[in-house]
């Protein structure tokens, strides 16, 4: 089955995509540039690098914009998916959904009237498990974005490996929170990927950050070898 994969240069995606790939063709991946930052469906933070992660996979980018409005953007969802379909054949669409209903049936709907499968390899998964599986698979993840407490500057750009992963069981067993940011406490970049043919080197970012909340901006990458 030809799938395109719904992209936003975060872990989830990029894991999801990883999964698909091991039982089906991956044709194409999907992304809706989003202006709201606020976006209820999207992901936002250095959303403008996806392009340099699809041709570090060697795979087509199908790449919308949207106003980022409450629901209409879900037009502009379609839309993309439906330029995957004419240009690449899809039969199916790929999520990194893990335990948002808001974002996944809406997608699923989307699907069905398009009569596309909808494929969630993370849908429900016991999130350590995954968050083990992603560092043991050679995913390399930095933090972009933080969005509630305890996390301070510092967070930012950080590396999510065991060390980071141990102090994210223990944050999310003293603040109620998600260690995988399900519940928007953080936002993720990939730098290199296990269906990565060159790794992504960050050469100059900035943080911006106030009460708990902050982005680091990727202003320069380029693909390197590994």
């Amino acid at each position: 089955m030809r799938l395109g994969v719904l992209f936003s240069g975060g872990k989830d995606s990029l894991f999801a995509c990883w999964k698909a790939m091991q039982h089906e063709e991956v044709a194409c991946l999907i992304t809706v540039v989003s202006k709201n930052p606020e976006s209820y469906m999207f992901h936002t933070p250095n959303i403008h690098l996806v392009g340099l992660q699809a041709e570090a996979a060697r795979l087509p980018l199908v790449e919308v914009g949207t106003a980022g409005e409450k629901e209409v953007e879900l037009l502009d969802l379609s839309r993309a998916i439906l330029e995957a379909r004419e240009r690449f054949g899809i039969e199916g669409v790929v999520t990194g959904a893990i335990l948002s209903v808001y974002q996944a049936a809406r997608i699923q709907r989307i699907c069905r009237e398009l009569d596309l499968w909808c494929f969630n390899p993370l849908w429900h998964a016991d999130q350590e498990a995954y968050m083990e599986e992603l560092i043991d698979a050679g995913f390399r993840v930095i933090i972009a974005g933080v969005f509630s407490c305890p996390f301070d500057a510092s967070w930012l750009g950080r590396e999510i490996d065991r060390r980071t992963l141990d102090e994210l069981r223990e944050a999310a067993r003293r603040y109620r929170i998600t260690i995988t940011g399900e519940g928007g406490e953080f936002e993720t970049f990939v730098t290199d990927a296990p269906f990565f043919s060159r790794r992504i080197a960050i050469e100059e970012a900035s943080k911006v950050y106030r009460n708990y909340s902050g982005l680091l901006r990727i202003e320069r990458a380029r693909l390197v070898e590994k």
